[in-house]
């Protein structure tokens, strides 16, 4: 559902962005160019993209009147297009303990860590003009993935005793694992935060931006665009068995994102 939503914002943002370019007519403060206003910039992103959610900062420098260089720091999740959560809703017995949602043959958890230098370039004057500052992004740099093992809790017997067993996924246990019949629920988080393993990768990002104010000391800007994340190696997130439709991993997510960017500038 969320791929859906990402793919309709993302249409009406380009819709709006190419009208804006006709329609919007920022205003000239005065017919004497003053100077750049601000020279530096720090922004927040909060960018959800169809293979998950990022939260992010941003610290820029203003260089024209068309062009600001920055530099990015982000953190978010990546998750599998295959990814299906569901709950049984299920009580214990002993305590009533209530069982979470889970994903069916989900392996790793992945996050990813990224840093970029990148670029916003407007093709309307930034600092001169009031109004909608239209133009484009661009960034790239590494990213450090983190492979978390996803736990789920299952119900098991022995000597006549039934209890919760938390368990990750292993060649052991594969059948088990794969059982729906014999799953609880979904291990906390913190299960797993010991064995975390990391997946060095390269990203990259181009988008179109819309600023609101340019002039001012507030930025409200969005934008939208396309991202990709490749990794070294293929990233094992879901269980490849033929119980999980087009369950194949890959070392790349390539995503369609929409983002929403607050700061200021001084």
């Amino acid at each position: 559902m969320k791929k859906y939503i990402v793919y309709t914002l993302f249409l009406m943002f380009l819709t709006i962005s190419m009208e804006a370019q006709g329609t919007f007519q920022p205003k000239r403060i005065d017919n004497t160019p003053v100077g750049i206003i601000f020279d530096k910039e720090f922004t927040f992103d909060i960018r959800l993209h169809t293979h998950g959610l990022a939260l992010g900062v941003n610290i820029g420098r203003i260089k024209t009147y068309y062009r600001t260089r920055f530099y990015q720091f982000e953190i978010g999740e990546l998750k599998h297009s295959k990814e299906n959560r569901q709950s049984f809703d299920y009580q214990t017995g002993t305590n009533g303990r209530s069982s979470r949602s889970f994903i069916f043959g989900k392996r790793n958890s992945l996050f990813a860590l990224r840093a970029a230098i990148g670029e916003k370039k407007y093709l309307t004057e930034k600092a001169k003009n009031r109004g909608l500052s239209a133009g484009y992004t661009y960034s790239f740099g590494p990213t450090l993935g983190i492979l978390k093992p996803y736990y789920l809790e299952f119900f098991r017997s022995e000597d006549g005793r039934e209890f919760i067993s938390t368990e990750k996924y292993s060649d052991e246990n594969a059948n088990f694992f794969l059982d729906e019949r014999n799953i609880f629920g979904s291990a906390g988080f913190s299960r797993g935060l010991g064995e975390i393993s990391l997946v060095p990768g390269f990203h990259a990002k181009a988008g179109v931006h819309l600023d609101w104010g340019a002039f001012d000391e507030f930025v409200k800007a969005i934008e939208a665009g396309f991202m990709l994340d490749v990794f070294v190696k293929k990233i094992p997130i879901l269980v490849e068995n033929n119980d999980i439709v087009n369950a194949e991993n890959r070392p790349f997510f390539l995503n369609l994102y929409l983002n929403i960017q607050l700061g200021k500038r001084w």
